[in-house]
C-alpha cells in the first residue's frame, strides 16, 4: 500500500507514531459534527454516496447488525474494532440518519486495512517495493449490501496465503489460553549448565509449562535434561542454542500469551502488505529466520540457511526479480566497505592485498601496485582507490553471486566462511544475503535456461573464470522480515526480533489512523 493509494481512497492509514485514540461515545451522542471530523475514509465514502444519489444505504437493519458483527470479527485479524467506530455505531444504533455515513466510513476504512494493511509499509520499511493487493471496494460493498453478505465481507478481503491463515488460527488459540498465568523467571545473571537454586527451579517450572520438561525433572539444578530443554526452546525461537539462559532467552521465555498476541498482530499486518501471488516460482528470504526458501507451485521446495546483515548494516526489506547468476565472480568492493573495512585491514597487514587476491585501481581505472601505496598515510576520507577481488577461494562472494540489480546493491551469494552457517543467529554480512549450498540454488534457478545443467555449472566453477548465466525467465525474490512463521507440521514458531522492528509496527496498530 503506497501513500498515493491512501490519498486516492481517502482512507486513513497509521504510521509508526503514538497518537491519541478517540473512543468516547458521549462525544458522538452530544455532537454529530464530531462524526464528520473523525471520518476515516472521506473520499471513498463521498464517492460511494455520490453514485447512490446521497441515499441512505444501511436502511436494512439486518445489514447494519451484520456490520457490527463484521467489525467485531476484525479482532481475529489482530485489528482493533474500536478503531472503526465500533462503539460509536453500537451507541448510535437507533439513529438511522446519523449512523449511515458513519457505518460506510467504518466499512471502507476496515476494508482498506484488510486488503492493504492498516499501516503504510513504507513508513516502517522505507525500501518496501512489493506491490499490494487490489480490490474494487465500492463494488464489494454494493454486492455485500445487496446479497446480505455484509458479515463475511471484511473476512473475505483477508489474505489467502497459508502463512496468514496459520497466524489467524494461532491468534485464536493463544487468546483462548491467555487468561492462564505463565511462570515468570526472575531477572538475574545468565543461568548456565551446572548452576542451581530457586531461579533454576522456576526456569524448570516454565519449561514444564511449555511441555519441554516433565514435572519429575524440576530438580533445581541445571542438569542435562534442563540443558536439552533450553536448547530445544532456543532453537525453536531462533536463538543461539547454547543452553545458556541469557537476556534474550529470558525475554522470550517470559513473553507469554500477551507477547505472543502482539507478535502475531505484527506479522498478520506484514502479510497484509504482500500480494496474494508472490510468483509461481519464487524465493523468500526471511531475515528474522536467517533462511531462504525456494517456492514452486505454491509449495516450498528447499530451505537454505542464510547469513544476514549486521545490526549496523541491516539487510533491507524489499522485493525484486532475479535476472542472472555470476559464476566465479569478481568482487567489486563497495566504496564504503573499502574505506571502513579493507583500509584498516591493509594498514595492519599490507600483504593481505595480494594474499587475498585484491587489485587496487586508481580513479582512471588503472592498476596500482599495492606495494607502492603508503597505506598508513590514508584515511577513510582521503582513500582514493577502487578495490576488486579476483575469483578464488578467498573471494568474499565465494563461487556464485545471484543478481537482482537494485539500489541497495544487495544480492545473494556464496561465502568463503561457510563455518558461520553452524551458528543459529547469523547477522554477519554487510547487507547482502550469504546463502548456504548456493550452487544447488543456482542449479534450481537455471533449471530452464538453455545450455545450463549441473554438469556445466560444475565445469565452469572448476575453470575459475567469471561467467554470467542468464535465467530463462526472471524469478521474483522477496526479502521479508517475519518474526512469527508457520511450520509444515501446522504450528507457529516465534522468532527473535533481531533488528528490533516489531515495536514500530505494533505502535502503529495500537494507534487510531489519522
Amino acid at each position: 500500500m503506497t501513500l498515493t493509494r491512501s490519498l486516492v481512497l481517502g482512507v486513513a492509514f497509521s504510521v509508526a507514531v503514538c497518537l491519541p485514540a478517540h473512543t468516547n461515545s458521549s462525544v458522538w451522542a452530544a455532537d454529530i459534527s464530531a462524526v464528520k471530523a473523525a471520518r476515516l475514509a472521506p473520499k471513498a465514502v463521498d464517492a460511494f454516496y455520490a453514485r447512490h444519489a446521497d441515499q441512505l444505504v444501511w436502511r436494512d437493519e439486518s445489514n447494519f447488525s451484520a456490520l457490527i458483527s463484521a467489525l467485531a470479527g476484525l479482532e481475529n485479524h489482530g485489528l482493533n474494532p474500536d478503531h472503526y467506530h465500533f462503539q460509536e455505531l453500537k451507541f448510535l444504533a437507533g439513529s438511522m440518519e446519523q449512523r449511515d455515513r458513519l457505518a460506510s466510513d467504518a466499512w471502507f476504512s476496515a476494508a482498506a486495512h484488510m486488503i492493504y494493511g492498516k499501516l503504510d509499509p513504507v513508513s516502517i520499511e522505507p525500501d518496501w517495493t512489493a506491490s499490494g493487493r487490489e480490490a474494487d471496494l465500492a463494488a464489494t460493498l454494493d454486492e455485500a449490501l445487496n446479497s446480505g453478505t455484509v458479515e463475511s465481507s471484511l473476512e473475505a478481503l483477508a489474505p489467502k496465503q497459508p502463512g496468514y491463515r496459520a497466524l489467524v488460527d494461532e491468534l485464536a488459540r493463544v487468546r483462548a489460553i491467555a487468561e492462564t498465568p505463565i511462570i515468570v523467571v526472575p531477572a538475574g545473571d545468565a543461568l548456565k549448565p551446572g548452576m542451581s537454586g530457586t531461579r533454576v527451579e522456576t526456569l524448570q517450572g516454565r519449561l514444564i509449562q511449555l511441555g519441554l520438561l516433565d514435572t519429575a525433572q524440576q530438580t533445581g539444578v541445571m542438569d542435562a535434561d534442563t540443558d536439552a530443554a533450553v536448547k530445544s526452546y532456543q532453537g525453536t525461537a531462533g536463538l543461539e542454542a547454547d543452553g545458556i539462559v541469557g537476556a534474550a532467552t529470558l525475554a522470550a521465555l517470559n513473553r507469554g500469551p500477551k507477547g505472543q498476541i502482539e507478535q502475531l498482530r505484527v506479522n498478520l499486518e506484514r502479510w497484509r502488505w504482500l500480494p496474494d501471488d508472490l510468483g509461481l516460482r519464487h524465493i523468500r528470504v526471511n531475515i528474522a529466520d536467517f533462511s531462504l526458501t525456494t517456492w514452486e507451485n505454491r509449495a516450498p521446495v528447499r530451505t537454505h540457511l542464510a547469513i544476514i546483515g549486521k545490526l549496523f548494516r541491516k539487510t533491507p526489506v524489499f522485493s525484486d526479480e532475479i535476472q542472472y547468476a555470476v559464476l566465479n565472480p569478481w568482487w567489486e568492493t563497495p566504496p564504503t566497505l573499502a574505506r571502513a573495512d579493507k583500509l584498516p585491514m591493509f594498514q595492519k597487514d599490507p600483504g593481505a592485498v595480494d594474499r587475498l587476491g585484491f587489485q587496487v585501481l586508481n580513479s582512471a581505472g588503472q592498476l596500482v601496485d599495492a606495494a607502492t601505496i603508503d597505506w598508513q598515510s590514508l584515511t577513510p576520507r582521503t582513500f582514493p582507490y577502487r578495490l576488486r577481488q579476483a575469483p578464488g577461494e578467498q573471494n568474499a562472494l565465494g563461487q556464485v553471486k545471484i543478481m537482482f540489480p537494485n539500489k541497495h546493491n544487495v544480492y545473494l551469494h556464496d561465502t568463503p566462511t561457510r563455518g558461520l552457517f553452524s551458528q543459529r543467529q547469523r547477522a554477519f554480512s554487510s547487507g547482502c544475503v550469504r546463502t548456504q549450498d548456493v550452487v544447488d540454488l543456482t542449479e534450481w534457478l537455471l533449471e530452464d535456461a538453455p545450455g545450463w545443467n549441473r554438469a556445466r555449472i560444475d565445469q565452469v566453477l572448476a575453470d575459475g573464470k567469471e561467467v554470467r548465466a542468464n535465467l530463462a525467465s526472471r524469478v521474483p525474490v522477496h526479502i521479508l522480515y517475519l518474526t512469527a512463521v508457520n511450520e509444515s507440521y501446522g504450528g507457529v514458531r516465534y522468532l527473535d526480533d533481531i533488528y528490533q522492528r516489531d515495536g514500530a509496527v505494533l505502535a502503529g496498530l495500537k494507534t487510531v489512523a489519522q
